[in-house]
């Protein structure tokens, strides 16, 4: 009896724990939402997509064989081949969310103008020349069904695939052109019997050679020298009435090391709008693991000469010369300076309505240094740098800049005795500003290239910070040749940019 309550006991353990772990929904970094406004704009471009892929694409030979009574020949065979469409309209082509199953393609009422090659056989002749075929009443229908493979890649596959072509009109030429087009008409039944029968297997084909190519997408991205940023999706497609969600992992990792950072993201909830083609939702997540990686990557370490800080200095009242002068007030320095400056920890996000902001708790060591000996130390304080975010869309980038809102000094700790505060945080605000955040820009510049899909470029976009999200409203434009982005605008145009947007007065 006691054997058997064991048993019961573990039995109900194992059972508890497998619920904790079901229960344990992983969540995305990322949110992108297309609207039907996508889907609407997607028939536009797909129009273009097909024109370019029916000219590189090889049509298969439409072949066959057909006896012609009203010419008592009791066979022809035929073979049509170099097919090449010319023209197409499909004039009523819709796509439409299937809640939960996938995007419905249909069109009807569609023409296409096709050339041809062409051969017959018959015991009585045998000849080759050219044709067109014209074909109306096309009618196409079919499902998308969108999921994710075990590397987090995209996959596609046709369902209910379903083409139908309902009339076919010939017409050859050449010398003997009456006489053919005298019995193209028995011929044009055969022939759509052969076309509507390899129409689905043909655009199934199609998906099948987008499917490989998804398979291939880079779904880790290198950003720069210290991060990577995983863009895999975490879960198959989320297709309602109005709208098909990607839930993206979005998140940074060091270079080198690809374990998740000590803290898990939260459900990130879109607002319910319609009024653009694409929705990005970047979550306070996203942004944490960047700073953690970035952090952890040893990037927030720097160290700065004299010279260095001389060379990103903004022109202003005082100067450099007149801050080394008020530092030269403190020690009698006849030796160059340096400043060291490392992060103590990983900058803190904030995320709240219209306003972005990073605190970056770091110590900072003053150096100096005489020719042919070692660095000493004059003095090391710990501060936080407070600083405001600007962000833009440039390209399908996401651009960030950094401005200095406040500098907290802690008490310094120095052997040379005590040092007041004020003074030093008046230095060191300006040697952050002026010198350090430029290069922080600087490096900021090149953005984080944002998820967007094969020749599609952003247009129209808008970025709004809300509560632990920063959300990112565009517009989408197919390009047919999308060439490289334009270099990126210089940092006094970001800068204009940034206030802006954080409803500041420009200088």
């Amino acid at each position: 009896m006691h054997e058997k309550t064991v048993h019961v006991l573990w039995g109900c353990f194992l059972l508890w724990n497998l619920h904790i772990a079901s229960s344990q929904t992983i969540h995305p970094g990322i949110k992108a939402r297309a609207t039907q406004r996508a889907l609407d704009y997607g028939v536009q471009a797909g129009m273009e997509i097909i024109e370019q892929m029916v000219k590189e694409r090889k049509i298969p030979d439409l072949k066959g064989n057909e006896s012609l009574e009203f010419l008592k020949i009791d066979y022809v065979n035929y073979n049509f081949s170099n097919i090449k469409i010319n023209a197409f309209s499909f004039p009523n082509t819709s796509l439409a969310f299937v809640p939960g199953v996938g995007i419905k393609v249909l069109t009807n009422h569609g023409t296409t103008n096709i050339s041809t090659d062409w051969e017959v056989k018959s015991p009585l002749f045998q000849d080759t020349g050219g044709a067109d075929l014209f074909l109306s009443g096309v009618y196409f229908t079919g499902v998308l069904i969108l999921a994710r493979n075990d590397f987090g890649q995209p996959t596609v596959k046709l369902q209910d695939c379903y083409a139908q072509v309902s009339h076919a009109q010939v017409s050859f030429s050449g010398e003997l052109k009456v006489l053919y087009n005298s019995f193209a008409e028995p011929m044009e039944k055969p022939i759509l019997r052969n076309l509507n029968e390899i129409l689905c297997p043909i655009i199934t084909s199609e998906v099948e050679a987008l499917n490989a190519n998804l398979s291939v997408l880079e779904v880790l991205t290198k950003i720069d020298n210290y991060t990577r940023l995983d863009y895999s999706l975490i879960s198959s497609p989320e297709i309602t009435e109005n709208y098909l969600d990607l839930n993206l992992k979005g998140v940074f990792y060091p270079l080198e090391n690809l374990t998740d950072p000590p803290f898990s993201p939260v459900p990130i909830v879109l607002p319910e709008r319609s009024d653009s083609m694409l929705y990005i939702g970047l979550s306070k997540y996203f942004f944490k693991s960047a700073s953690f990686a970035y952090f952890t990557a040893g990037a927030f370490n720097v160290t700065l000469s004299t010279k260095e800080i001389s060379s990103h200095l903004i022109p202003n009242s005082q100067g450099l010369g007149s801050m080394l002068s008020r530092l030269a007030e403190i020690y009698i320095l006849s030796q160059p300076l340096m400043v060291r400056i490392m992060a103590t920890e990983p900058p803190v996000i904030s995320l709240l309505p219209g306003n972005f902001t990073l605190d970056i708790p770091a110590s900072i060591i003053i150096l100096t240094q005489a020719e042919n000996s070692t660095a000493e130390t004059i003095v090391s304080m710990d501060f936080v740098a407070s600083t405001s975010v600007g962000l833009v869309i440039l390209g399908q980038r996401l651009i960030c800049s950094l401005s200095l809102n406040r500098f907290r000094l802690s008490l310094p700790e120095s052997s040379r005795g005590s040092i007041e505060v004020l003074r030093f945080e008046n230095i060191l605000s300006s040697i952050i500003h002026f010198g350090v955040l430029p290069l922080a820009n600087a490096k900021l510049q090149q953005g984080f290239p944002l998820p967007h899909p094969h020749k599609i470029s952003f247009v129209n976009s808008d970025v709004e910070v809300l509560e632990d999200l920063l959300l990112i409203s565009t517009n989408l434009k197919y390009e047919t040749s999308l060439k490289q982005p334009p270099s990126f605008p210089g940092w006094a145009d970001l800068n204009l940019i940034s206030r802006q947007l954080s409803g500041k007065p420009a200088p």
